[in-house]
């Protein structure tokens, strides 16, 4: 039979927020699987924020391929997808697939009947008002109203997102933890481990949760893990205001965005060291309790015989600035802390020899779907620019691009990063995306020596020490996006598939 593939997924989960990179942090049961797997430490998502990542994550294309750049993008009409999503493959290969938790679609906005794309089995911790309710799906809010509700309650004054000041400083929780959506949603998991698998077929579980994403209303005994003494504080640069960069040019389209910036500045430059720390153990916490469940779902999978022939996959949609540049928290830039991930393959289809390493390639998270439709034995789709992370071949460096929050008015003009190890460039543009065809003349620059500078707080575009690299990554970056976009979506050739190898 086919191997299980086990897919866990955090949501906003910094790349070092695991034990293996941090010892402050006590993930044990995600250190296991790094214990018995390949961790790619150099991976990173396509876009730092939920939608685009998400997507692109789900059906092997990025952001700009799938017209999918913003958190208000979406790809609402099924008969447009330009690819099988991952469930649906998983599903064509023969797998029962089960989704549990956040896939964030966003397709519920504009269909009355959005489909699972792909999952037979779905549950999903939010209301069926909230616009991710598809076809079929146990719903908490029709499941659980009352757990809900609470839930609700406890984090209303949190804000979009559950991430304004309050949100990030966040409270030990009140209420039960099977009453937090992710408590519900791991019950629905745990539930349908312990009777619905079908034995006659392999299986393809999909775990999501919300969290360590804001707001930070933390059950109590995972809080209690952590000491405030032994928690670190968040090294700040050498200037007070971020300028000449894309985060900077950023703040000059959304001014939302802007604004909350600020209001959460304020807030914590009025808090002493200790008090700011609070937050950040209580995002240690939120990792701590999702690890707990990501055990209790290992445990009932192998008591029941299901890891003993299984691909094992934690990764997560995106970081976490946690305070970084100026007390900048959530996501949307392309520094290391908001665009790396943690990326873990694991399980007895590990060759002996790969189990317990760490593999510097530049991994991308669309490689998940060409190295599991490879293991699920599902022929290779050439127009998807991703590689098999358990294969030979491997990228120059990693791509990731960012278009602004999208929240209001017109998207930013595009911001494109290109990493390798040692350095990243980022390209940009300021203003909106509404002239920008005009102004290609205006694009700006950064450059970081991430081995030097790993907070990136130092810009060497204009360096001319620094021209023959900046020059380097220029011309990969252009090249990689032209071997790219002339893949597809969609590729038309009297020969077929058959010209693109």
């Amino acid at each position: 039979m086919k191997p299980d593939i086990i897919f866990l997924m955090t949501d906003q989960q910094r790349w070092d927020c695991i034990g293996l990179y941090n010892p402050a942090i006590k993930t044990p049961n995600i250190d296991k699987l790094a214990e018995s797997g390949i961790v790619y430490n150099q991976a990173v998502c396509q876009a730092p924020m939920c939608v685009p990542s998400r997507s692109s994550m789900m059906l092997g294309l990025y952001p700009s391929q799938l017209g999918v750049r913003t958190n208000h993008g979406g790809l609402y009409d099924e008969d447009k997808l330009p690819a099988d999503p991952l469930p649906e493959l998983m599903r064509k290969a023969g797998y029962q697939t089960a989704g549990f938790g956040k896939t964030h679609w966003n397709h519920g906005h504009r269909n009355p009947v959005p489909p699972t794309r792909g999952f037979e089995v779905r549950s999903v911790g939010l209301s069926r008002e909230s616009g991710h309710y598809e076809d079929g799906a146990v719903m908490m809010g029709d499941h659980d109203p009352e757990g809900l509700r609470a839930y609700g309650e406890e984090t209303a004054l949190y804000g979009s997102g559950e991430e304004n000041a309050l949100g990030y400083m966040g409270r030990t929780s009140g209420i039960p933890m099977e009453q937090h959506r992710d408590g519900w949603v791991a019950g629905q998991c745990l539930n349908f481990l312990d009777g619905g698998i079908d034995p006659d077929r392999p299986l393809f579980l999909y775990l999501s949760f919300l969290k360590p994403h804001a707001g930070f209303n933390v059950p109590q005994e995972f809080e209690d893990l952590y000491r405030l003494e032994d928690i670190p504080d968040i090294p700040q640069p050498p200037w007070e205001d971020e300028e000449g960069t894309h985060l900077s040019a950023t703040d000059g389209v959304n001014t939302g965005s802007r604004r909350m910036y600020l209001e959460r500045r304020e807030a914590w430059e009025a808090m002493s060291p200790l008090e700011r720390r609070r937050t950040t153990l209580r995002y240690y916490a939120n990792c701590s309790w999702l690890d707990h469940y990501f055990g209790l779902v290992m445990e009932s999978l192998e008591r029941q015989g299901r890891l003993d022939n299984a691909l094992i996959v934690f990764l997560s949609d995106h970081g976490e600035m946690l305070g970084e540049r100026r007390y900048r928290f959530s996501k949307y830039c392309l520094y290391d802390s908001s665009v790396r991930v943690p990326l873990i393959l694991s399980g007895s289809v590990i060759p002996g020899d790969k189990r317990g390493t760490v593999d510097e390639r530049q991994a991308e998270l669309i490689d998940l779907v060409p190295t599991l439709s490879k293991i699920a034995g599902l022929p290779r789709n050439p127009i998807l620019p991703g590689l098999d992370l358990l294969g030979e071949r491997k990228r120059r460096g990693t791509f990731s691009e960012f278009h602004g929050k999208g929240a209001e008015g017109l998207h930013s003009a595009p911001c494109y990063m290109w990493r390798k190890r040692d350095w990243k460039l980022i390209i940009y543009l300021s203003g909106t995306i509404e002239d920008a065809i005009e102004r290609v003349d205006e694009a700006h620059g950064e450059l970081y020596n991430l081995r030097t500078d790993p907070q990136e707080w130092y810009n060497v575009y204009t360096e001319a020490e620094y021209q023959p690299v900046r020059e380097q990554l220029k011309t990969e970056l252009l090249l990689h996006l032209a071997s790219v976009w002339s893949r597809g979506p969609f590729f038309y050739d009297r020969h077929g598939y058959a010209s693109l190898g």
